[in-house]
């Protein structure tokens, strides 16, 4: 469960770098089917790059470079980025993206599929600002989203005419 993992993974900001065991951890938690690709990952691979990550101030670099590792796309990485700092970040989702979108909060992507860099710092951007206009953690607002996105959805998820009902 997320909790537990963001209490486990606590120190590895201020340790600087992820295990291959903590990248597996996450990897299976956001997206199981690639978890022969997480353990194809060597130890040394994991901890060079997910330093560079801890790192670097500049959030698209933070999401490109854990792009490089093997079964890590651009929402398993920000599930990582999530979990070993939630204050700041959210996980990237088709059903949060679906409900921005509806909203006119991004405009693009429509079916909330194949993220790029560019649209994680969009992401990034909208969710920040709602967690400081309601005083929040972008944590926070991406599970409102996801949560609203559960009870509102027409359809089923990945269908290509996958809508929410506007309020």
């Amino acid at each position: 469960d997320a909790a537990a993992l963001i209490k486990e993974l606590k120190g590895v900001n201020k340790r600087g770098y992820l295990t291959k065991n903590e990248l597996f951890k996450i990897g299976m938690l956001k997206s199981p089917r690639a978890k022969k690709h997480y353990l194809a990952n060597s130890e040394a691979e994991i901890k060079l790059i997910s330093n560079k990550v801890f790192v670097t101030k500049n959030e698209k670099e933070k999401i490109q470079y854990l792009d490089e590792l093997k079964g890590v796309g651009i929402p398993t990485a920000s599930a990582i980025l999530m979990l070993t700092n939630p204050q700041k970040y959210g996980i990237i989702d088709i059903r949060v993206w679906q409900t921005l979108y509806l909203y006119n909060e991004v405009n693009t992507k429509p079916n909330g599929k194949n993220f790029n860099s560019q649209d994680w710092v969009t992401y990034l951007g909208k969710i920040r600002y709602f967690a400081k206009k309601f005083n929040v953690s972008p944590r926070n607002i991406e599970k409102a989203l996801f949560d609203y996105h559960k009870v509102e959805q027409i359809g089923k998820l990945y269908d290509k005419k996958n809508i929410v009902r506007e309020v």
